[in-house]
C-alpha cells in the first residue's frame, strides 16, 4: 500500500473518530468502537511516516490527499 494512502486513510478514520467519541460521552456510553478507530487511526498516520523515507510535514498533507483523490479518479 502506498504511504500516500495510508496517511489518508488513517487522516480520514481519525476525523471520523472524533464525532463518534464524543457522541458516545455524551449518551453515556463508553466509546468503545470508536476508542478502536481511532487507536487504527494512529497506527495508519505512524505507519505511513515510517514508511517514507523522508516522512511528513503539515505542508504534505494536503498534496498527499491530492495525489491519492489524483490516484483514485484516474
Amino acid at each position: 500500500m502506498d504511504s500516500d494512502l495510508t496517511l489518508v486513510i488513517g487522516v480520514v478514520l481519525g476525523i471520523f473518530a472524533v464525532p463518534a467519541i464524543i457522541s458516545a460521552l455524551s449518551d453515556r456510553r463508553p466509546p468503545r468502537v470508536a476508542a478502536l478507530v481511532l487507536i487504527a487511526a494512529g497506527c495508519l498516520v505512524v505507519w505511513a511516516i515510517q514508511k517514507k523515507p523522508s516522512g511528513y510535514s503539515l505542508t504534505d498533507v494536503p498534496n498527499a490527499f491530492v495525489r491519492v483523490v489524483g490516484m483514485i479518479t484516474r
